[in-house]
């Protein structure tokens, strides 16, 4: 079954042109012209990952990405012409998995896509439950948990921390962890990393200043803390 894309874009012909790159390479294509219909149609469609703008009428791509994340850890990737840092920063801090700039590289995009989409798979481990410090990894329920509590992540943020957890001895570069986790086999930005590395430290660490379960491997990447 083709794995199905929702695009929010105002942008008509932008859009019209994403479809026609998508469709060709085995996707199923949907279209949203305003930020707000996107609630709706992503009801209606079901999409496995959503590309959208940010500059929209009648609602904006933040508005739209908290709504999003109200209801589905689906994939979500910003697209916009806007490169200041503090909307990049604000775009992850909703729990977008990546910030796209215009104009954008089709071929790029695509492969980007198709790499996000693989890397949803839980990665592979031998073990149901999985212990990094004081966490419990329930590899088969999906969950997260310290002693009775149970820590809500995204599905990027679990694959993110059981990546670390199945391999204690590995320190993982950001490069490995794009691959790995993202399924980026190309350049991309690191930077990515290091804020959803800061986001999932602000769930699960006591002290998300001085963290203990995911470390930094300074000059290197990051790797799980030592029981």
């Amino acid at each position: 079954m083709a794995n199905k894309i929702l695009i929010v874009e105002d942008d008509s012909q932008l859009s019209e042109m994403l479809v026609l790159s998508l469709v060709p390479q085995g996707f199923e294509a949907f279209t949203c012209l305003d930020g707000g219909e996107a609630l709706q149609t992503f009801n209606e469609v079901h999409p496995d990952l959503v590309l959208l703008d940010i500059n929209l009428p009648v609602k904006d791509g933040f508005a739209v990405l908290q709504e999003l994340r109200a209801v589905s850890g689906v994939p979500i990737f910003m697209m916009t012409a806007r490169t200041e840092t503090e909307d990049q920063l604000l775009a992850y801090e909703f729990v977008a998995d990546d910030y796209i700039t215009k104009p954008l590289n089709i071929p790029v995009l695509v492969a980007k896509i198709k790499g996000r989409l693989k890397a949803k798979a839980v990665p592979e481990t031998s073990d149901d439950i999985v212990q990094i410090g004081p966490l419990s990894i329930d590899v088969v329920g999906h969950e997260v948990r310290r002693g009775s509590e149970k820590i809500s992540l995204t599905p990027l943020e679990f694959n993110l921390l059981l990546t670390l957890a199945a391999k204690p001895k590995q320190v993982f570069s950001r490069e490995m962890l794009l691959e790995t986790v993202w399924g980026y086999h190309y350049k991309a930005d690191t930077r990515l990393v290091n804020v959803h590395v800061q986001r999932l430290r602000s769930k699960i660490e006591d002290d998300p200043d001085e963290p203990k379960i995911v470390v930094t491997e300074r000059g290197v990447g990051y790797r799980a803390g030592r029981n």
